[in-house]
């Protein structure tokens, strides 16, 4: 018995039917994975530093040979460090062809986490946690906070002398300090509407305040004084049973 498919084509066939198909010209995925910019396509040239070259090099050789595309991620973390914070098509692009690997892989990973900026952005990138330990200890009033004193209007801007960019992010898993922001890799924790300004004033003047707790205690001690442990700790010998001593 012959196919429907079969019968259709002989059918077809027997009267002259035809039908076009569809093509499109063929494009390289660069085009099509993004527009380009004068300050971000393909022609700008991006190659790692004699320093950052070394580092590569010394990543790439933990990995077996034939996975060393596994290296594509700190690759392009020290890339995007390199490039003012941004993982530009060029820095992409290059990762690519160090790794040998398809540029769409390389693509595929840049997009899929948010630790790279597909944009330029400020000098001191500030990242507001808003997930909900930290909204429920009053994110959203930090994040007004930052946004009013840098004279932005909405997440996701960078101040008009590029000083600062500020974005909402999820879970920086700092939840026992809440609220928190990380600025460039450091955390500042316990903030207040007071000790925001605070550390946004100290980085507008090129200083660098104390990451950490901005309420004083000590890491993620309970803000309450010690509960547990407070008496003397045993020493050795203590509490033993006379043939154990």
């Amino acid at each position: 018995m012959l196919s429907l498919y079969t019968t259709v084509l002989r059918y077809c066939s027997t009267r002259g039917v035809s039908r076009s198909i569809a093509t499109s010209s063929r494009r390289s995925s660069d085009a099509l994975f993004q527009a380009d910019t004068t300050y971000n396509n393909p022609k700008i040239p991006f190659s790692f530093s004699k320093e950052n070259l070394k580092r590569a090099e010394e990543i790439v050789s933990h990995y077996p040979p034939q996975y060393k595309k596994a290296a594509v991620i700190p690759l392009l973390d020290l890339g995007q460090r390199q490039n003012k914070g941004w993982t530009s098509i060029s820095v992409m692009n290059y990762v690519a062809k160090f790794l040998e690997m398809p540029p769409m892989r390389v693509y595929e990973v840049a997009t899929f986490y948010t630790m790279f900026n597909r944009e330029p952005i400020g000098d001191n990138f500030v990242q507001i946690c808003t997930t909900t330990p930290c909204m429920l200890r009053g994110s959203t009033e930090i994040l007004d906070t930052a946004l009013a004193h840098l004279k932005l209007k909405h997440a996701g801007e960078t101040t008009q002398d590029g000083k600062f960019t500020v974005i909402e992010v999820e879970c920086q898993g700092a939840c026992s300090n809440a609220p928190m922001m990380v600025v460039g890799d450091d955390f500042y924790e316990d903030l207040t509407s007071a000790s925001t300004k605070k550390v946004l004033d100290s980085f507008a003047k090129g200083q660098k305040p104390k990451p950490g707790p901005q309420s004083g205690r000590h890491t993620s001690e309970n803000s309450a004084g010690l509960t547990a442990l407070t008496s003397k700790p045993y020493g050795p010998g203590e509490f033993c049973q006379p043939e154990f001593k």
